[in-house]
């Protein structure tokens, strides 16, 4: 039995591949998530830094989406993932680990943080974008609700464990100190990589020999020619930008405002990721009983409103409380969305397309990011993180509008896969309309939806 096979038989789980790609995750996420609490508190707590110089230092970190995000797609097609993958991982380790070095010289200063927050955020869009290419290449398509359930699981997870050791480091070594278990994260995920055993298909000629200008511009045009992917780039672009916001703002209010040290906010921030974590184990389900495009509607339009609750927060454990409510609702929404939406692509597009098309959804979705941040960083040294927090709930409460102004809001299911009607789907050859294209029609002509499963 083949192990694609395999995995439609048993699920995702039983391909040892599949494990092995789960568990990098599982370690590169939980270093994420510490350094997501350690790598702003370094600047707020060790070098002082402004509200301004916090929002600066996230946008720092996803300003690579805007400079890579289109030539990463391209780029990447050319490439096999696996190997694309593994050193990127090492390359962020090495930035990571350059923090503690640096001080125990005593040389750390915010202009090193800028430079490892965006070799960093370079480095992360050529894996995610490697990554979300190469699971198809592991799984068929009516598997990949399930891993795609399964690995936002492990996020989950991790953003559930992560902050809460990350507070706990800091406080026990300092901020600049527990970064370094975000290093050690990056060099197991490397390590499980290196072990997956899968034979990836070759980058097809075309692409290898290609112009970069011009593979770029199909991935772009494949994106704005699909209705469909045309109103999620604009949804999860308009969501992301409003998360910058409080990812810009969060750190200084928790502290600043409700008062909170280092422990304590990486418990608000554990907490908040339980909603995540549910939504991950409900998304399958969720999604078998509403329907895939139901269920993303209905998961960003119930939640949204409970973003109101964080500039409703003030000092003291009820802040607190309130704060993390209301990221865990949030939370749960977002990642019942993400399931459906990023399932839906990596299930509809042609084998050939994948990375430039991945590529360009999140220069669009994620490029919004530096900039909410540098918003964000700016109402809070401005007008107080309370105001900052009142513009991003606001803003959140407005992402569901191109969705309810969309052909979605009549579909209860989404389409299957699209034929590119590139030279090998005419022709009949190549990785396009041979073994790809072929394993995943076959798998969506006897279940016309992903297969159900707990997702996230």
């Amino acid at each position: 039995m083949s192990d694609t096979s395999r995995a439609t038989a048993g699920g995702p789980m039983r391909l040892r591949d599949f494990r092995l790609l789960l568990a990098g995750a599982a370690t590169g996420q939980l270093g994420a998530q510490v350094t997501l609490v350690a790598l702003p508190l370094v600047a707020v707590l060790e070098l002082d830094a402004p509200a301004f110089q916090v929002g600066l230092l996230t946008a720092a970190e996803t300003a690579a989406f805007l400079l890579v995000g289109l030539p990463a797609g391209a780029l990447t097609d050319r490439m096999r993932k696996r190997p694309l993958m593994i050193r990127t991982d090492l390359l962020r380790a090495a930035a990571m680990a350059s923090i503690p070095a640096a001080a125990l010289a005593d040389v750390l200063t915010m202009a090193q943080l800028y430079a490892v927050a965006l070799v960093t955020g370079v480095a992360t869009v050529f894996f995610d974008v490697a990554h979300q290419s190469y699971l198809p290449q592991i799984l068929p398509r009516d598997q990949l609700m399930a891993g795609n359930g399964a690995l936002e699981t492990v996020r989950s997870t991790a953003h559930v464990t992560g902050p809460g050791v990350g507070g706990g480091l800091v406080q026990l070594v300092g901020a600049q100190f527990a970064v370094i278990v975000d290093a050690i994260g990056y060099l197991l995920s490397a390590l499980f990589l290196l072990r997956v055993e899968q034979t990836e298909e070759a980058p097809e000629p075309a692409a290898a020999g290609g112009s970069l200008r011009k593979e770029i511009g199909e991935g772009v045009r494949f994106v704005f020619g699909h209705p469909l992917l045309r109103v999620i780039a604009l949804t999860t672009g308009l969501a992301n930008f409003w998360t910058a916001v409080l990812m810009a703002t969060q750190t200084v209010h928790l502290v600043r405002v409700i008062g909170l040290e280092a422990g304590g906010l990486g418990l608000v921030l554990s907490a908040s990721a339980v909603g995540g974590l549910l939504g991950a184990l409900c998304a399958g389900r969720l999604a078998a009983i509403l329907g895939q495009a139901r269920v993303m509607l209905l998961s960003v339009l119930v939640t949204g409103p409970f973003a109101l609750l964080w500039p409703l927060s003030g000092h003291g454990l009820p802040g607190a409380v309130l704060f993390a409510a209301g990221s865990a609702v949030v939370s749960f929404g977002a990642v019942v969305y993400n399931v459906a939406q990023v399932s839906f692509r990596q299930g509809m597009c042609p084998p050939r397309l994948l990375g430039r098309m991945n590529a360009t959804l999140r220069f669009l979705m994620w490029g919004t990011l530096p900039l909410g941040a540098l918003l964000g960083g700016t109402l809070a040294q401005s007008y107080g993180s309370r105001t900052a927090l009142v513009w991003c709930a606001v803003g959140i409460l407005a992402v569901p509008l191109p969705l309810l102004l969309s052909p979605l809001r009549r579909m209860r299911d989404l389409p299957g896969p699209q034929d590119d009607g590139g030279p090998e789907a005419d022709a009949g050859t190549g990785a396009g309309a041979g073994h790809g294209t072929q394993r995943h029609t076959a798998s969506a002509d006897g279940d016309e939806r992903p297969t159900p499963a707990p997702t996230g």
